[in-house]
């Protein structure tokens, strides 16, 4: 907070100027800033945004959804190594070891003037205890966000226990499903692939993602089925909104899950850590449909490290990849820790949205003595620890008496507006343009970085990119952000501002 102090000063005009704006002039006040751009060096990503754009019938520029082509399969079958052969450049950490990749990480590719999105995904070591769940949850996200499915199996090993499980996963979904035989250096080996047909996912494609061999074929095969526009990435039309119930043990979570549902739906116990699985369920909630997810509650990190509940974890990390949006729920009758704002950034992470909900507030009503003390501890605590999230809607309930449970549906909608909301390019503009005059960036080593363009990049959450002429401090970007919320809202979700730094094109 301190270092967006240095960019306060003067009586602050800037929504009065942006409402005096004259809509034709903000429009041509934006080509220009983005004609200028011209005499910039700009990489192909740059062009390809810029590009990209097109616009809507409400005059808002939007990013086509590139489809999606997913790799899996087990750990140390050259999935990273694949990756890289599609890259054309070494981009993916590989390494003998298994089980280097362990995040799944999205990249950009093209293959024959076609653009899409490339996801790497860790793989997993197989165990007597635990497979099941661990090969599960990494493969079950990967397919749900994905067009395309490739599926890399090690030839010469042969196909194993952990593989024929990925397949089962597979057989469940109507998406292409291509099975790459890795690892066949030359002719003499393809022998080995041809032993995969026993899979049952339809014939094996030969590749040495090391040499490069086969891999040609491959993508001309997969772009011949992989859509123009991304069915999963874009917007969904239709059905119940995704969200996922996250806290510590024992706050309330499937107290709340069962109130909602209006049933005993999930089993409730004072003993911390009942549910171990997310328990889907569809339920109805100020005139509309919900599908609300409990999830294991998320223990220290010392309490990770094996067993059940590193694989519950597991499991609710995936549950938040699959929603929409999160709401945190916090015991009001206990401070708030350490392992409360971990789960919250944790949120703030997967970029979704966010509601904050406070349960057992009919436990200090009951009490007015402690109740009364707890509540000033709690809004210190709030001030103090999640001033981070202030932009969070809060609500006050009892998951366990139904109290207030009727509010959670109106911050559930506010933050799904806010997570879906797009600014026009020529309003975000005028705003940075505005927001410039009014508070310049500081000096920077006898240099002022110059914003030369801006443009909304994306939603879900709310992504902008602004093209400069030098770094921008981080606490400027706060600043950007804290007065993008105080202009246009965006209660609920986090903003991502990412820069791109150009330096003027040298003249001939």
């Amino acid at each position: 907070m301190a270092a967006e102090e240095e960019y306060e000063g003067g009586p602050d005009r800037l929504a009065e100027r942006m409402a005096e704006l004259d809509e034709e002039l903000v429009e041509a006040r934006a080509a220009a800033l983005r004609q200028s751009l011209e005499d910039y060096d700009l990489d192909e990503e740059d062009a390809a945004l810029l590009a990209g754009l097109q616009a809507g019938e409400d005059g808002i520029e939007y990013l086509p959804a590139l489809p999606v082509v997913a790799i899996v399969g087990r750990p140390n079958v050259g999935k990273s190594a694949l990756v890289n052969r599609i890259l054309g450049r070494r981009e993916a950490v590989v390494e003998d070891t298994p089980g280097v990749t362990r995040d799944r990480v999205t990249y950009k590719a093209e293959w024959m003037d076609r653009r899409f999105s490339l996801v790497d995904t860790g793989g997993w070591e197989p165990d007597a205890k635990g497979i099941d769940r661990s090969v599960a949850a990494q493969s079950e996200i990967a397919i749900d966000l994905a067009d395309v499915i490739l599926f890399v199996v090690d030839a010469i090993t042969g196909a194993t226990s952990t593989d024929e499980h990925v397949v089962r996963l597979l057989r469940k979904t109507d998406k292409p499903v291509f099975l790459v035989a890795n690892k066949i250096d030359d002719a003499r080996q393809e022998p080995e692939a041809a032993a995969l047909w026993n899979l049952g996912l339809g014939e094996p494609h030969p590749v040495s993602a090391i040499h490069g061999r086969g891999v040609a074929d491959l993508l001309d095969e997969v772009m011949k089925v992989l859509p123009e526009v991304s069915a999963v990435a874009k917007h969904e039309i239709g059905g119940p909104r995704r969200v996922a119930i996250l806290g510590r043990p024992n706050v309330g979570k499937s107290s709340l899950l069962n109130k909602a549902a209006g049933e005993e739906r999930v089993v409730v116990n004072d003993l911390a850590g009942t549910t171990r699985d997310p328990v889907d369920e569809v339920v109805e909630l100020g005139g509309k449909m919900w599908r609300l997810v409990d999830t294991a509650g998320i223990r220290r990190r010392v309490h990770l490290s094996q067993g059940a509940d590193f694989y519950a974890s597991l499991r609710t990390s995936a549950a938040l990849e699959k929603a929409e949006v999160a709401v945190v729920v916090i015991d009001v009758s206990q401070p708030i820790s350490e392992q409360d704002v971990r789960i919250i950034d944790l949120v703030l992470e997967s970029g979704r949205a966010l509601v904050l909900a406070f349960n057992k507030w009919d436990e200090l009503l009951a009490d007015d003595a402690r109740g009364g003390e707890r509540r000033r501890l709690l809004e210190r605590e709030i001030e103090q620890d999640l001033a981070h999230v202030s932009w969070a809607p809060r609500v006050n309930i009892s998951a366990k008496t139904g109290r207030h449970l009727d509010r959670l549906v109106p911050a559930l909608e506010k933050a799904l507006a806010s997570w879906d909301q797009r600014i026009p390019t020529g309003k975000f503009n005028a705003f940075v343009t505005e927001l410039v005059q009014e508070h310049p960036h500081p000096l920077r080593g006898g240099k002022q970085p110059r914003i030369l363009f801006g443009t909304q990049a994306g939603t879900r959450p709310p992504t902008f990119v602004l093209f400069t002429t030098g770094f921008l401090d981080q606490g400027y970007r706060r600043f950007v952000q804290r007065r993008l919320r105080e202009l246009y809202g965006f209660e609920g979700t986090p903003i991502v501002i990412n820069m791109r730094v150009r330096e003027r094109r040298q003249r001939k």
